[in-house]
């Protein structure tokens, strides 16, 4: 179901052309953009390095600024949790690359409570926009029967800059809640109603969180499994209250368009399925797509084909969960894209 490694290379192999003709050159990656994917993108790089590729350097920012890093031809690949969509990749002249799935997930600081908090869709976005002011408020008592709630205000905490995951998170929030979607909307930098605490970044997140007590915050998942936050457990289009898993990002794609006809902008966000996570984004990288030199970008394509190659066991226990093999034989194309001026096609299949 999802990639087998001697599958996914002999679709990449049939799908792009071997007789590429620039030699390699060692050089340092740089890499800049999503927090979400980064602590995956930074084993990946190890591991790379590892196998004799050249280094890759991966900076978590943010989508926003991953967006405007590649688009000014700073770095040589950005990372954005926020696609773009055709018009803009052609006019930039950029490569679009979906790398692997996560899930984004709202964490609390109540110590003590004794059990996970529940939460629907509707109550969430009603915490976000600051109508549920209480932890023991009414809605959220009636979601959880039989847990003690403090009567402790709820404290929100958002971040400070333009991030893909906030953008995944108040698209969910806009689909599940009419009310948000006509005050908030779904943004990279959405405004918040009132004055929630900010924090830059994942980390800057967590530390909030921690700093907190009451505190509600949005994370990607493998920030909860490393820092060990106090994950909601939320209530998923098939009506059940559900823990975020790499089985339940798995679900996601498997129940979208990506899976059923290769689009991979299709959204994975409110998915059925028993076991889906409600919250489930796809994060891509975006590259130049027409570079002065084939060797400007030879290193970047070769660390994210070899993700492509190798990324499946890598993925493994991070907190993400790695694209079906149908979608990523499809996207073999996207290599042959990129298209340098000079006429010297880089060498990406081997290092």
């Amino acid at each position: 179901m999802f990639r087998s490694l001697r599958l996914l290379r002999a679709a990449l192999c049939l799908a792009v052309p071997l007789t590429l003709t620039w030699g390699a050159t060692a050089q340092t990656v740089q890499g800049q953009g999503a927090t979400f994917p980064s602590k995956v993108y930074e084993t990946w790089a190890k591991a790379f390095a590892k196998a004799g590729g050249v280094a890759v350097l991966y900076k978590g920012t943010g989508s926003g600024d991953g967006i405007k890093q590649i688009t000014a031809r700073k770095v040589d690949f950005g990372g954005t949790d926020s696609p773009l969509p055709p018009a803009e990749l052609a006019k930039q002249h950029l490569v679009q690359i979906p790398m692997l799935v996560g899930g984004v997930v709202p964490v609390v600081n109540l110590p003590g409570l004794g059990g996970a908090v529940q939460l629907d869709g509707p109550a969430l976005a009603d915490i976000f926009l600051g109508r549920i002011k209480f932890w023991n408020d009414g809605r959220i008592a009636a979601l959880n029967p039989g847990l003690s709630l403090p009567a402790q205000p709820i404290k929100r905490i958002v971040r400070a800059e333009k991030s893909g995951t906030s953008d995944g998170f108040s698209r969910y929030l806009s689909g599940v809640s009419p009310a948000f979607k006509a005050e908030v909307g779904a943004s990279q930098a959405p405004a918040w109603p009132g004055e929630p605490l900010k924090a830059e970044g994942n980390d800057g997140m967590v530390q909030t969180l921690r700093a907190t007590s009451g505190g509600i915050a949005y994370v990607s998942y493998d920030r909860v499994l490393r820092d060990k936050l106090a994950a909601v457990k939320l209530r998923n289009a098939a009506g059940r209250f559900v823990l975020p898993s790499e089985r339940g990002f798995a679900v996601a794609v498997l129940e979208s368009d990506m899976h059923r006809s290769g689009d991979d902008l299709a959204t994975l966000l409110d998915r059925p399925g028993p076991e889906a996570w409600p919250i489930t984004l796809t994060s891509f990288v975006l590259v130049d797509a027409e570079p002065a030199q084939g060797a400007q970008v030879q290193g970047a394509l070769k660390f994210l084909y070899w993700c492509f190659m190798h990324g499946d066991d890598l993925t493994r226990g991070t907190g993400f969960a790695p694209l079906p093999v149908s979608v990523q034989s499809r996207l073999a194309g996207r290599f042959t894209q990129v298209k340098p001026r000079d006429g010297a096609l880089p060498v990406y299949q081997s290092f």
